[in-house]
């Protein structure tokens, strides 16, 4: 009669365990490199930027839009405002009142404590622009109040102006 179970050599079973195990730490070792790690900044700074972060953007010249654009402040909570100047540059493109207008009139924006982003917003209007110009808005942050870094902490001070460009 035929012997119909096989023999089983539990150290066989050990061994590819061990294997598959030692494959799937060095698995998760690898793919554990490859993710993105946070960057924490220890001093306070202000930037600006899109709502998505952006700080380069485009408008479509047969917009009818109010766009908001974003002051932000990373910060411990403040115990007094602080203030913050900014720039706008049009380039020679564009025309206020024709391509656009700034709903906000001043040039310098406040920070009570306990708030982190102020507005600035943009009325866009329909009107094609001269491509051969330039069809440019550039806001800069230009000072604040508690001389906190302007841009993010690094020498590049990424953030420290928004481009936003409009296209026929």
């Amino acid at each position: 009669m035929n012997n119909i179970f096989k023999h089983h050599n539990p150290m066989v079973g050990i061994g590819s365990m061990l294997s598959l195990l030692a494959m799937g730490m060095l698995l998760l070792m690898f793919s554990s490199c490859n993710k993105d790690e946070e960057e924490y900044f220890t001093e306070p700074f202000i930037r600006i930027a899109t709502e998505t972060g952006a700080s380069r953007t485009v408008v479509k010249s047969d917009v009818r839009n109010v766009n908001t654009y974003y002051i932000y402040l990373s910060s411990t909570p403040l115990s007094a405002n602080l203030e913050v100047n900014y720039e706008v540059k049009v380039g020679n493109g564009l025309q206020s009142g024709v391509d656009f207008e700034l709903v906000n009139k001043a040039s310098a924006l406040t920070f009570l404590p306990g708030i982190y982003n102020m507005p600035i917003r943009i009325r866009w209007m329909p009107h094609r622009v001269d491509p051969d110009k330039d069809n440019t808005i550039t806001i800069s942050l230009v000072s604040n109040s508690m001389n906190l870094t302007m841009g993010y902490p690094g020498p590049d001070h990424l953030q420290r102006e928004l481009v936003i460009e409009k296209t026929n």
